[in-house]
């Protein structure tokens, strides 16, 4: 098992340089997001926190992938080891986007394997990648063996959604450039699926000293069972988010850098990822998946009862003054759904 190494980010950020899009950062309006309670004999003045959505679902192909994508396709460019055969790759959807439009600018063919279920308009936006776009069975895990027998027969180049270096350190370039634009960060909020994300900006984190918190639906939770298990374990996949956080093992990669950068680990429930999504819309016009509006709904989200003993609450109240970047981090969405359940002006 590889072990990310804030050293791979490094090299990541100089092999993607002028390749991917810097992430832009907005802010929360003051006091929309509720701080943590004070302690009764605490007299200091109260500070809000600072929150900033990064917009990285207006990254190329709508999604963070495009980073790990570059940094993969690069390095093995770099070393003369892409075969005539193309990349190949198993998918919920963004990763394939990713990978056939890092495929597409190096002039080299990527096979796609993604569930039949996986959203129309990323098979649509697939295939005009140039993609051979195979749908096999229901989940990810399916689509994957597939994948892998497809690789072994033509000697395809096997990418990954999220278990390689390559593509982790990739992503892990999303922090640095955050870190540069809100001096003094506290804290970064991320959507966790697999882990490739999570891996590459917890690994970041850690080494300048930032909190990460991990955030996954209820009934998605592959880092949290992973954390609480000391070991990576299957879970079921059963969320609307699933058709990007649907993974059903994390990675020993994920865990290592949860444990390195004692990541807090939240779970909230599809109720709460479908109310954060509306609310990006009815707001700021923001349109992205339930993925992605995971990462808000841990700090929208009402106090819960601790659902497990890995996690220690429901939802994350950020300390007076604390300075939080939540990751919006893809956008492969049907917005029509949005306007539908708008409120009337």
């Amino acid at each position: 098992m590889h072990r990310l190494t804030y050293g791979d980010i490094e090299q990541a950020v100089d092999r993607i340089s002028g390749r991917v899009r810097p992430v832009s950062l907005a802010p929360v309006d003051a006091g929309a997001i509720r701080t943590a309670p004070r302690g009764p004999l605490e007299d200091r003045p109260e500070a809000p926190c600072e929150v900033w959505l990064a917009l990285e679902y207006m990254q190329h192909t709508g999604s963070f992938k495009a980073r790990g994508a570059q940094n993969f396709i690069q390095a093995h460019r770099e070393a003369g080891t892409l075969p005539d055969a193309g990349v190949s790759i198993a998918s919920g959807g963004n990763a394939g986007l990713a990978c056939a439009w890092a495929a597409r600018q190096q002039g080299i063919t990527a096979t796609v394997f993604l569930p039949a279920t996986a959203p129309a308009v990323k098979v649509t936006r697939l295939r005009s990648y140039g993609a051979d776009v195979r749908l096999t069975g229901t989940q990810y895990a399916q689509a994957l063996a597939a994948c892998e027998d497809f690789t072994a027969a033509t000697g395809a180049l096997a990418s990954h959604a999220y278990d390689h270096p390559l593509i982790a350190a990739g992503a892990g370039t999303l922090l640095e450039e955050i870190r540069r634009q809100i001096p003094g960060l506290d804290t970064v909020v991320v959507a966790v699926g697999g882990g490739g994300l999570f891996a590459g900006i917890a690994t970041a984190a850690q080494h300048h000293g930032v909190r990460v918190v991990a955030v996954e639906p209820e009934n998605c939770r592959a880092l949290n069972a992973t954390i609480e298990a000391g070991r990576p374990v299957d879970v079921p996949v059963d969320s609307i988010a699933a058709d990007s956080l649907g993974a059903r093992r994390a990675s020993a990669m994920a865990l290592y850098a949860a444990q390195e950068s004692e990541a807090h680990s939240v779970l909230v429930p599809d109720s709460e990822i479908v109310r954060a999504r509306q609310t990006l819309w009815d707001h700021r016009r923001i349109a992205v998946e339930h993925g992605a509006a995971t990462a808000l709904a841990a700090l929208t989200a009402p106090p819960q009862v601790p659902v497990r003993p890995a996690t220690p609450s429901g939802s994350y109240r950020p300390a007076d003054g604390e300075k939080v970047a939540v990751v919006l981090c893809g956008a492969n969405t049907d917005p029509a759904q949005l306007v539908r359940q708008s409120p009337e002006p």
